[in-house]
């Protein structure tokens, strides 16, 4: 008989419809140790929650999250809300014996952050997880094995940007403009996924950030229910900066929404002693690779398709070589990932837990602090 895994969702905006679509499509793809069932969505819209539980596949639906709690039924909770109540969510969940997936960042804070790593590591029959989805993109997991096989030798320099422009002066004043709701605003949206992407491939983690630019560029927003009047933005709008890794690589990092020409342009290059790789999610499917042995004469960047089965990480579960597979395809193999976890296997590459992510939220911090302060910060002193 096969073993199932009752799963609630908290949320139904962007990431429930993201969340709802990998648990439904996933047992279709993949093999797995335990198949998913979509059990309970929460929501406080209830006038759209009945039209989004039908439309998704979810078996029930309540405006009370802490429903969740109590329902004996439930294996595994799903946190798609936006960052300040992730910990309370999260919390009651792990309280109640359940493993918790929880959307990027961790939290909006450090201190809750801290406390969901902490509650995370006391329930130990519950497993957590976070979706960092971009270590799910196969050219990313493609990259993560070439490095373990040292294909580029020593790590030199990683060189991680993400850039939006969605965040222009029309956009309204949305929650993620308002501190107390999103923690941050492009740092902990955008720069949290290069983190975890460099933290990720590396497998090394950053010991200090050198300098940190935090900038808000528009200062007031329209408010969404009243266009009239206007708001203020209390979150940056982009920021820069440079950090030491533990074991010697250098690193830049850039996050904005204010960049007209690229609407999610998340890229990541790492340079190393043999060679190099480099990634842009928007041509997801491809990894480029320069092997430095190749010499002058015959030496260029490889494009490396990355959808062919048996050869790259996930592709066996999709389509033909060069079929190529989309954004809702990252949350849909990070599902697959996690109830192989839930089941006792092993991942395709490593999911990050609440623990993992921690290390992430500190790096955040550590950079707000300098570009607050104008100095540099080591991460021995952001605990």
């Amino acid at each position: 008989m096969t073993k199932t895994c009752d799963v609630a969702l908290i949320g139904q905006k962007f990431m429930g419809r993201a969340h709802s679509n990998a648990w439904s499509q996933v047992g279709r793809f993949f093999d797995l140790p335990v198949q998913p069932m979509l059990h309970t969505v929460a929501a406080r819209d209830a006038g759209e929650l009945l039209a989004f539980a039908k439309r998704w596949g979810w078996t029930h639906w309540t405006t009370r999250w802490r429903d969740i709690a109590v329902d004996e039924e439930v294996d595994l909770v799903d946190v798609a809300t936006p960052n300040h109540v992730h910990a309370d969510q999260a919390l009651a969940m792990l309280e109640a014996g359940k493993h918790v997936a929880c959307e990027k960042p961790l939290a909006g804070t450090l201190d809750e952050a801290r406390t969901m790593k902490n509650a995370a590591r006391k329930a130990k029959r519950c497993k957590t997880f976070v979706w960092f989805n971009y270590r799910r993109c196969p050219a990313i997991a493609t990259a993560y094995k070439l490095i373990r096989e040292n294909r580029i030798g020593r790590i030199y320099h990683v060189r991680a940007k993400y850039l939006q422009s969605w965040g222009g002066a029309d956009t309204p004043l949305l929650w993620r403009f308002k501190k107390n709701v999103a923690g941050s605003g492009a740092h902990g949206d955008l720069n949290a996924h290069i983190i975890d992407l460099a933290r990720f491939l590396t497998g090394d983690e950053i010991v200090e950030v050198h300098g940190s630019v935090a900038r808000t560029f528009i200062k007031e927003r329209a408010l969404p229910d009243n266009p009239r009047k206007k708001g203020k933005s209390t979150v940056d709008d982009a920021v820069l900066f440079l950090a030491s890794f533990k074991n010697g690589a250098v690193g830049s990092f850039e996050a904005t929404r204010v960049a007209h020409g690229h609407l999610n342009r998340n890229t990541i290059e790492i340079n190393g002693e043999k060679g190099s790789l480099s990634f842009d999610f928007e041509d997801m499917n491809v990894l480029q690779f320069f092997d430095a042995a190749d010499g002058m004469r015959e030496g260029g960047w490889r494009r490396i398709m990355c959808t062919s089965g048996g050869n790259h990480p996930y592709a066996d579960a999709w389509w033909p070589d060069a079929h190529v597979i989309g954004y809702e395809h990252g949350f849909t193999n990070m599902a697959a990932d996690v109830l192989r976890v839930i089941g006792g296997k092993k991942p395709e590459v490593p999911v990050p837990d609440f623990a993992d992510a921690y290390e992430t939220q500190r790096v955040l911090e550590a950079s707000l602090l300098a570009a607050k302060n104008r100095c540099a910060v080591k991460l021995s002193e952001v605990k």
